[in-house]
């Protein structure tokens, strides 16, 4: 059984793609993509993509073909791995979904296995600090479907993950409670309102990343 791994990731950086700085300069969503196989001696990519809303004076793009509400367009850029699908393209892991939404870029591909994750993982870090793994899904082992997600406890402030941890060791999400708010903010020496004001938030941060 193959031990592939489907993976989410999200950049929010808009100028690591050209194509993605016009999602934000035009305020829209571009998921149709498409990008041509790019001969070793050539120094140029081409992009083709659509949007349904027409592109400001200063994209200056002209489209290709036209259906409906529909453009389609065609964009020529380097062919350096200055971008995330290059980056991925020289791991041979090419781009499953991509998704440009008002400046935040949101990629899916799949890895062979956790090593190659780790790999690919790395070497977007090193290139992309501002990469978020959003979800990854391992393939099916019989008929149990692995379905995991990564939660950022680099989200939640040093305080945030204090309460959290408090409000979790005294039983605070058992039922029945063994431990209220009040019993565990005085614990913190702080009031039942900033405990619950934290821990509200705290649990906010990770159930983005979980949901």
């Amino acid at each position: 059984m193959s031990s592939g791994i489907r993976v989410t990731v999200e950049f929010t950086t808009p100028d690591i793609c050209p194509i993605v700085e016009l999602s934000q300069t035009a305020e829209t969503t571009i998921d149709s993509v498409a990008s041509n196989v790019r001969p070793s001696d050539c120094t140029e990519r081409v992009t083709e993509f659509s949007m349904d809303t027409d592109p400001a004076p200063e994209m200056d793009i002209t489209p290709i073909f036209s259906h409906g509400s529909t453009d389609r367009y065609r964009l020529t850029h380097g062919g350096d791995v200055g971008c995330p699908c290059e980056c991925l393209g020289s791991f041979g892991c090419p781009v499953a979904r991509y998704v440009a939404q008002d400046g935040t870029l949101t990629v899916v591909f799949h890895a062979a296995d956790y090593d190659q994750l780790q790999e690919v993982i790395g070497k977007l870090r090193d290139r992309f600090p501002g990469l978020d793994i959003k979800r990854f899904i391992q393939s099916p082992a019989g008929e149990h479907t692995h379905d995991s997600v990564l939660v950022d406890r680099d989200k939640l402030t040093s305080r945030q993950l204090e309460i959290l941890e408090a409000a979790y060791e005294r039983g605070y999400f058992e039922r029945p409670r063994r431990a209220n708010a009040t019993e565990i903010a005085a614990d913190l020496d702080i009031t039942p309102s900033t405990f619950r004001e934290h821990l509200v938030t705290a649990e906010t941060k990770i159930l983005e990343d979980v949901l």
